[in-house]
């Protein structure tokens, strides 16, 4: 089944020589940020596969650009449970291990999507990329946010940064995720890409590093 619709693109999406300078700045700081955050990334694998009893890479299939599929690459953060079936991911979560809370507030879970972002399958700055099931219900222009590379961090990420403190309120969590965070997001998501700029791209990162 084909999710993406490069009409949608024609309406809103980024020009040939935006998707020039978003890549080449992605190329050149994802080689930086690997040379210098390598020992951190053993380090924290490490760690994680003490803490979790297994291995301390979490590896996920998401939905990228264009609608096809990758395997993300995360510290991980939570021990396995078969008992548990959903996505989502709230406070107070059983399966999140004391150092995964830790990787996940600092952020170092997310630095070895560096190698993803070096291989082209993402971007510093875009749509977070979803698991599979949701790409697939985008319609008419929300499939523009299938049109750029999923990022690590972007606006609809810094609005929603304590998004598992918002869902650990919520008596349902897969339904308000479903039905108010996620359509808020990929809105958020089509404004971004329609307001692209590389002065935007550096200023969401510098507000995921400060805060």
């Amino acid at each position: 089944m084909t999710i993406y619709d490069k009409s949608a693109e024609q309406l809103l999406g980024l020009g040939t020589f935006q998707k020039f300078q978003k890549r080449a700045f992605d190329l050149f700081f994802s080689i930086i940020g690997i040379l210098f955050t390598s020992w951190l990334i053993l380090f924290a694998w490490a760690i994680a596969s003490i803490d979790t009893r297994s291995n301390g890479f979490f590896i996920q299939k998401r939905v990228g650009l264009y609608g096809k599929i990758f395997n993300i690459i995360k510290i991980k953060t939570m021990r396995n449970d078969t008992s548990i079936k959903s996505t989502v991911t709230s406070a107070g979560d059983p399966r999140i291990t004391v150092t995964g809370n830790f990787f996940r507030k600092t952020k170092i879970d997310e630095l070895p999507q560096l190698w993803n972002i070096l291989l082209g399958q993402m971007s510093f700055v875009g749509p977070r990329p979803d698991v599979p099931g949701f790409a697939d219900k985008l319609k008419g222009v929300e499939r523009m946010v299938l049109s750029i590379r999923p990022g690590i961090t972007g606006p609809a990420t810094l609005k929603y940064r304590n998004e598992m403190s918002i869902l650990g309120k919520q008596i349902n969590h897969e339904s308000y995720n479903k039905n108010v965070i996620w359509p808020d997001k990929v809105q958020i998501n089509i404004n971004y890409i329609h307001n692209w700029s590389l002065i935007g791209d550096f200023r969401y990162i510098l507000k995921t590093l400060f805060k």
